[in-house]
């Protein structure tokens, strides 16, 4: 959709959350290629990114700052230091983007100061109307908008800035592209993730994503499996695969149990650890779990989010199974990998859920014992159909929920840990912990965060690691 805005009369493409849930048939692929005019734009500036959200969005902030090498900036240590600053954002709860829209709030005076720097809001939450809408009334400091869906038009957009220093705000609505050939710059050295799809198709009912990430449309085969083999080139030792929902894999492109396929296709690239996220309990096929069992490199951990353990609040969150599903589902699973961890998403005081509702959900983690759950309070999303339901829940009955919810998942998951004191586990060092300067810190095959002291020279590599304590989330010990 193309507005006008009337004060400075520039052509502004707004989101348009309808037109983000229309649905096409085809993917389409391209091929990115940087124009000539931007290859020296960065010559002698500098940029910083801050990321927040999931894997998807540090992947994109990735891309983001690949596009900035190629145009020849350099990353700042500091947001002081840039010459352009980019958010890249969350919308899954509120919350989080009252957080980004603080710090914007908070950088006024900075801007004011510094007129030639370029500050720029990207990611989820430009990809919403009622957000660009609240950003574009209240922060004129931010000079540039762009969505999800328009990563690879970066360098033309910064080129538009300088040229005019006029606002710019361009956000595709229309999805179904593939663009291929983009740069990367790493963030990790242990690691790299690898988009095998984008977007979803699920709509539940509570969910912003399908709006602010579009439609499901997979990548090539061959195109994953050539990242990957750069990523083994480079010595990165775990590839983790990301899609907001990666059983639906290959559907887009007619490719019969495609994630299965992929997946084993993956893992007989012989890269040593091979994750992927994010897993829906209504795709899940069990020809994975057979890949998952035959492959040792593929890791025997699955996130398996299931949101809730009240039937009658998955039917209108329109999560498309019952929790007698997912249980059978679960103990499939474990029944081939009983050595398998499992860890999953579960909201709390979503509309009109009752006490018997919660308990049911209490029922469900003492049955699969997570071993790790990110709970969340229900954060209503501005267009979705749950954001319109009565919501008649105290805030202080829903706080007590978590806190209770949160209390259960952190004993039985000390207590799922007390199985791996004084055990061996090969742990992938990702480098020095951030919280103690003097230990390692890095996961296990079976995704359980350790941290352990050792000899110099650790990080990026597979380390035998002897567990001597145990915590809820987190396992101490000392290398081998």
């Amino acid at each position: 959709m193309i507005a006008m805005n009337k004060k400075n009369q520039n052509a502004f493409q707004l989101p348009n959350q309808k037109n983000a849930t229309k649905r096409t048939k085809e993917t389409v692929y391209s091929s990115f290629a940087l124009e000539e005019d931007a290859r020296l734009l960065g010559r002698g500036k500098q940029y910083y990114i801050k990321t927040y959200g999931c894997q998807a969005n540090v992947r994109d902030s990735e891309t983001m700052a690949g596009l900035f090498e190629m145009m020849g900036f350099s990353e700042a240590d500091t947001l002081e230091n840039a010459d352009i600053i980019l958010f890249n954002t969350c919308a899954v709860r509120r919350a989080a983007e009252l957080h980004v829209l603080g710090e914007i709030g908070s950088l006024k005076h900075f801007k004011n100061e510094h007129p030639d720097k370029l500050l720029g809001i990207c990611g989820c939450m430009a990809q919403e109307d009622a957000v660009v809408d609240e950003v574009l009334k209240k922060y004129p400091q931010v000079d540039m908008i762009f969505g999800t869906h328009n990563l690879h038009r970066l360098p033309q957009l910064i080129i538009d800035w300088y040229k005019e220093h006029k606002k710019i705000v361009e956000v595709f609505s229309e999805e179904g592209r593939v663009i291929e050939d983009l740069p990367v710059k790493r963030t990790m050295d242990a690691k790299g993730f690898v988009n095998i799809m984008y977007g979803c198709n699920k709509f539940c009912t509570y969910c912003i994503v399908p709006y602010t990430r579009g439609k499901e449309r997979s990548r090539k085969v061959e195109d994953i499996i050539a990242e990957i083999k750069e990523l083994q080139l480079s010595g990165r030792k775990e590839v983790v695969l990301l899609g907001q929902n990666v059983n639906a894999y290959g559907k887009d492109i007619h490719m019969e149990d495609g994630f299965t396929k992929l997946l084993e296709s993956c893992a007989e690239t012989g890269i040593e650890r091979i994750r992927f996220y994010t897993s829906h309990p209504r795709d899940y096929s069990p020809t994975t779990i057979d890949i998952m069992q035959k492959y040792p490199n593929v890791m025997k951990s699955l996130h398996l989010p299931v949101q809730s353990g009240s039937n009658e609040i998955l039917r209108r969150m329109a999560r498309g199974y019952t929790v007698d599903q997912y249980k059978k589902l679960f103990d499939e699973m474990k029944a081939k990998i009983p050595e398998i961890t499992f860890t999953t998403d579960l909201i709390v005081g979503f509309p009109g859920e009752t006490d018997e509702q919660f308990q049911q959900t209490l029922d469900l983690v003492r049955y699969c014992r997570f071993d790790l759950a990110y709970s969340f309070v229900y954060s209503p999303r501005s267009g979705t159909p749950a954001a319109s339901m009565k919501d008649d829940i105290p805030p202080e009955v829903k706080k007590e929920r978590l806190h209770i919810l949160n209390d259960l998942l952190a004993e039985i998951a000390n207590e799922n840990n007390q199985k791996y004191l004084h055990k061996h586990l090969k742990v992938l060092c990702e480098g020095r912990s951030k919280k103690n300067k003097d230990v390692y810190s890095g996961y296990s095959e079976e995704n359980k965060l350790v941290n352990f002291r050792g000899e110099e020279g650790l990080e990026n590599r597979i380390v035998d690691v002897e567990i001597t304590n145990v915590h809820s989330f987190s396992l101490d010990g000392k290398a081998l």
